[in-house]
């Protein structure tokens, strides 16, 4: 029988649909301390960093000029889209993991595996890409200051004249392994203390920069064509997603079901309004022409006479990318620990620590890989290779949203995609076209990287999964016991909270 194959969906079968099953240890249980605030917090936290503080003055310079406005705005609909598939099944599945556990119950199991591989070289990517693009703002300040450091230690091979290394970048990633490794409960204060300040920087960009904003400066508002405003949405793609990060954190979620839908949306609406703002003020101050693609806002201020301001900005632009990288590297960790629990990588890695209870071990090796990416690689081909394998995802789950809704409509669910299904299709026609403009390297690096992850699938985890997870595919109607299980976890975290601390 096709059920019984190889390629079927039984027990041997490599599209057989999995669930997590929960963890019945304490000791092995993420701790719930995540409310919804925290929740739009992180999710801001990981949307708003490299790419209004970096990027936005790069692609507007080189690829769209004023136009990289309709960028953004490209990007966000196509972001949007894949947010409402994802909220929907944050309402159903709170578990972490998030696309790859998604996709493993819906798709089956080798489908759920190769989004989660993918993933952990793309979130691992996010976080050496924006910890690389503060470097021109840390430059900025140094300078300011008077401090001018060695050349060789300032950006990646090929970045600038006597660049060997981006020193700093590599501090970056290594400090925010350190930062998750001290408790969920204690990161995340520090990552929304970060985030509100964020917040208020691009609030000062937008009321100060308003007033100083000249409409000549935005004619030709597309000098590069819409064609070029479609390819820098490409580029910035990767700076309109970071909800599907929170996803990953759902088990450290409090009432995860009813919070982490909200959470998404709310993180990607205040964004996007921020990123709009942010784009007007850019180029109608400076002409894109003019714009400094390192350091374009603290730059753009400063010529016009206010260096003042334009420091404040890079210091908040620099502590903006430390909480994306935080966002993403959490996300890393929480899918590693995922693929951990469920056997298709070694349980070594998933183990948490016996006092902080995180994944320090996966924690420690993405912090030290996401280094050596920022360290030696240009952003802008760390960049690239975010948004293809993200983009990639997001087709996937989109996709799988769809065939869930018809396949059981009557699942309970703390969201539901609106305009099915309208909206995922759409969401998936829009990943489709912005992935058509990256770069054929990029789409080969996706290729090897995947292509690495089968590998790994039929040497290790295709036997490994099944001593962990036996049987054949689970029942869709299965995914209504995890928010059971997420209530007796809440009960269980809530009688022992007295005497356990972060």
């Amino acid at each position: 029988m096709r059920g019984d194959s190889l390629f079927g969906t039984g027990e041997r079968g490599v599209f057989r649909r999995t669930l997590p099953a929960p963890e019945e240890h304490q000791e092995r249980r993420l701790t719930r301390v995540l409310g919804l605030g925290q929740l739009t917090l992180l999710g801001v936290g990981a949307i708003i960093g490299a790419g209004i503080f970096s990027l936005a003055g790069a692609v507007a310079k080189n690829t769209a000029g004023p136009a990289v406005l309709l960028s953004f705005l490209i990007a966000g609909v196509a972001s949007l889209c894949a947010a409402f598939a994802y909220a929907e099944f944050a309402g159903m599945v709170p578990r972490a993991g998030s696309s790859y556990t998604y996709g493993s119950a819906v798709l089956g199991e080798l489908v759920g595996w190769v989004i989660g591989w993918d993933l952990l070289l793309e979130y691992t990517a996010i976080v050496a890409a924006v910890s690389s693009g503060m470097s021109g703002y840390v430059g900025y300040l140094l300078n300011a200051v008077g401090v001018h450091l060695p050349a060789w230690m300032l950006g990646a091979p090929g970045t600038g004249e006597g660049h060997r290394v981006d020193l700093i970048a590599m501090l970056i990633c290594v400090g925010v392994a350190w930062l998750l490794n001290r408790g969920t409960r204690a990161s995340a204060r520090v990552d929304v203390a970060l985030t509100v300040i964020k917040i208020g920087v691009v609030l000062l960009v937008v009321v100060v920069g308003l007033a100083l904003v000249k409409p000549a400066n935005l004619t030709p508002f597309a000098p590069f064509g819409f064609g070029g405003a479609v390819a820098g949405a490409a580029t910035v793609f990767f700076a309109v997603f970071g909800y599907d990060a929170l996803s990953t954190a759902a088990e450290e979620s409090v009432q995860a079901r009813k919070h982490l839908p909200k959470a998404m949306i709310y993180s990607l609406a205040i964004s996007m309004v921020l990123y709009v703002l942010a784009c007007i003020v850019l180029t109608g101050m400076v002409h894109y022409s003019e714009l400094d693609p390192k350091s374009g806002f603290s730059a753009a201020f400063a010529s016009v006479g206010l260096g003042g301001v334009g420091t404040v900005i890079a210091v908040g632009a620099v502590l903006g990318i430390v909480t994306v990288s935080f966002s993403f590297m959490l996300g890393a960790s929480r899918l590693w620990y995922a693929l951990s629990r469920d056997g298709l990588m070694p349980r070594w890695f998933g183990e948490l620590h016996p006092r902080h209870r995180v994944p320090h071990r996966a924690t420690w090796v993405l912090g030290v890989a996401a280094a050596l990416l920022a360290g030696w690689l240009p952003v802008d081909e760390v960049a690239q290779l975010t948004n293809i394998g993200v983009l990639f995802a997001f087709v996937i789950v989109t996709a799988a949203v769809i065939v869930i809704r018809y396949r059981r409509p009557d699942l309970p669910r703390g969201f539901r995609c609106p305009w099915m299904p309208w909206v995922p299709l759409l969401g998936i026609a829009f990943s489709i076209w912005l992935m058509a403009f990256l770069s054929l390297e990029t789409w080969l690096r996706l290729g090897a990287w995947l292509l690495l992850g089968l590998v790994v699938y039929a040497l290790y985890g295709y036997r490994n999964t099944r001593r962990v997870l036996p049987g054949g595919s689970v029942n869709l109607a299965d995914l209504s016991r995890l928010g059971d299980a997420e209530d007796a976890q809440r009960a269980d975290t809530a009688l022992g909270s007295t005497s356990t601390k972060d």
